[in-house]
């Protein structure tokens, strides 16, 4: 049932976003894995569309907040406010009251705005004054942030970052796929005629079902090997959190059901380690000097760590 779901949301959403089957599956691993994705990747590659995309094909209510230096916390959680025909105060909800939301150049915001998503991120629900207000299921940061133009932005504090649960690049389309992303929006944006494949009661239930996905103890301990790895390389001077163990977990019984699977192979693991981890690990300055990234440090990880064999 979930690979179906999955394969038809992917065929829906690539009538839109051409060529990226591969990063739409991710973003439908999240959802599945009850997590939030960070898209850091260059201006116009499709990530708003994207989020666009995704939403109008789930059937999920769609919240855009373009995050800048002077966008207040209020303006996400929303306020209270006085009603002089009622004479009382109400509640008018913010953005951050939907079930996909687009932060849109998140980076661009003060860290006291940041922070009034950790709440909502980590606890789906959002706290205004001394009133706690649960969240819309399913619930889904989509977050964007320009690599490049650092200019009048603020670097996102390690805690927010860490409540990501992958960190996702579009890149660039090949030939073929740009000549057909020309052709197909020709003559109408593809976005305005897209149809809903599911509903959010659907997506509720199969997120349900991806935690009875089981993994082998062997898989298991192959996992935490390859985090507690993470601690211990010499070029790390941060290595993965125990969130961050949790997150590869949940992940991989996601990526599992989406392949149509009932249980978790190493490959998964392997296959989701550089978007699932990539962003929890911190190398030391020397090592950046040298030219190193953290993609690098993981895939020597990955190669190191043993992985069971089954017969």
């Amino acid at each position: 049932m979930i690979k179906q779901f999955a394969n038809s949301v992917i065929e829906n959403v690539s009538k839109v976003i051409i060529g990226k089957e591969d990063v739409i599956q991710l973003a439908l691993v999240a959802l599945l894995a009850e997590g939030h994705v960070l898209f850091e990747d260059v201006p116009g590659v499709g990530k708003t569309t994207l989020s666009k995309a995704l939403a109008r094909s789930l059937g999920c209510t769609f919240s855009r907040i373009q995050f800048t230096p002077d966008l207040l916390p209020s303006d996400v959680t929303g306020i209270y406010w006085y009603n002089q025909k009622s004479q009382s105060f109400e509640f008018r909800p913010g953005p951050i009251m939907g079930q996909i939301i687009l932060a849109d150049e998140i980076n661009r915001a003060t860290p006291r705005t940041q922070s009034a998503l950790l709440e909502a991120m980590q606890e789906r629900q959002t706290t205004i004054d001394r009133d706690t207000y649960p969240l819309p299921r399913p619930f889904l940061v989509l977050a964007t942030q320009n690599p490049i133009e650092m200019e009048g932005t603020f670097p996102l504090p390690e805690a927010q970052v860490d409540r990501f649960l992958m960190k996702i690049s579009l890149g660039y389309p090949d030939e073929a796929q740009e000549n057909e992303f020309l052709l197909r929006y020709a003559r109408q944006d593809p976005l305005i005629e897209l149809e809903t494949v599911t509903s959010p009661e659907e997506i509720v239930q199969m997120q349900q079902a991806v935690r009875d996905v089981q993994m082998d103890d062997k898989v298991r301990a192959y996992l935490v090997q390859v985090v507690r790895a993470t601690r211990e390389h010499p070029a790390a001077d941060l290595g993965v959190s125990p969130r961050g163990s949790l997150a590869l977990y949940r992940a991989s019984q996601a990526r599992a059901a989406v392949l149509g699977r009932d249980y978790v192979l190493p490959d998964d693991i392997k296959a989701l380690t550089p978007t699932v981890l990539t962003h929890r690990i911190h190398i030391s300055p020397q090592t950046r000097l040298r030219g190193r990234t953290p993609e690098e440090i993981l895939q020597e990880v990955i190669s190191q760590v043993p992985a069971p064999v089954f017969q």
